[in-house]
């Protein structure tokens, strides 16, 4: 077993895994294919949940892909005890409110960015788009990036240097992935650093996960109140 475990973790299978993450999405996803979707749906919340859907179909065929290749298809699923519940409470609260503290700071100093899809979903607010945003945010989003950046970056970075540099090395990874929405990266990098903290102690994806969907639905729901 702890040859295969090994031949998950190899240097080719981080880059494969870099180059899928900031080349091939960036450009022939989050680039083109939007593009054409927002052409086709005159709308940036529709184009931009589409692509979130083909993202995570491209994101976790290439993992699956690299765990078929290393006869290994364990990537933190399991299950964790109700005693960690404390925990992931404290640590969502945790997040809520150093992230309101980032945004005063960030807009005390002036530094905002236009979120397209925030403003599209508060200009066309009805049932059916916030549905489609919190599904997006709450559901999607939070399913595949901890599959990726916690599953994958955090344990191969953490197995190479330690949790210290997993911590933060997969949290500068998801923090990059963001631009370029620059008035959430303090967050997203904070972000990562709980939710790898979370899924460290825990040794599960489903804590992350939760507190991930939990953070994402509350942000969408102050979106459509405000």
């Amino acid at each position: 077993m702890k040859q295969k475990n090994q031949g998950l973790w190899t240097i080719k299978s981080f880059v494969i895994m870099l180059v899928v993450t900031f080349i091939a999405v960036p450009v022939f996803i989050e680039g083109a294919l939007q593009q054409a979707l927002q052409s086709l749906f005159k709308s940036d919340l529709y184009a931009g949940t589409a692509t979130g859907f083909v993202m995570a179909a491209v994101f976790l065929s290439a993992l699956y892909w690299l765990m078929v290749q290393a006869d290994d298809r364990k990537i933190g699923f399991q299950s964790f005890s109700k005693r960690y519940w404390p925990l992931i409470l404290f640590w969502l609260l945790v997040l809520i409110l150093g992230s309101v503290a980032i945004v005063v700071l960030m807009e005390w100093f002036g530094m905002t960015y236009e979120n397209k899809k925030t403003n599209s979903l508060q200009q066309d607010l009805s049932l059916f788009s916030f549905i489609l945003a919190f599904v997006s945010a709450a559901v999607i989003s939070p399913f595949y990036e901890e599959i990726i950046y916690r599953g994958f970056f955090y344990t191969w970075l953490k197995r190479k240097g330690g949790i210290m540099f997993g911590l933060m090395g997969s949290s500068f990874i998801f923090m990059l992935v963001h631009i370029p929405t620059y008035n959430t990266l303090p967050v997203n990098f904070l972000s990562g650093l709980v939710f790898a903290w979370v899924y460290e102690k825990t040794k599960s994806l489903l804590s992350s996960m939760i507190i991930h969907a939990c953070f994402n639905g509350i942000a969408v729901i102050l979106t459509a109140a405000a």
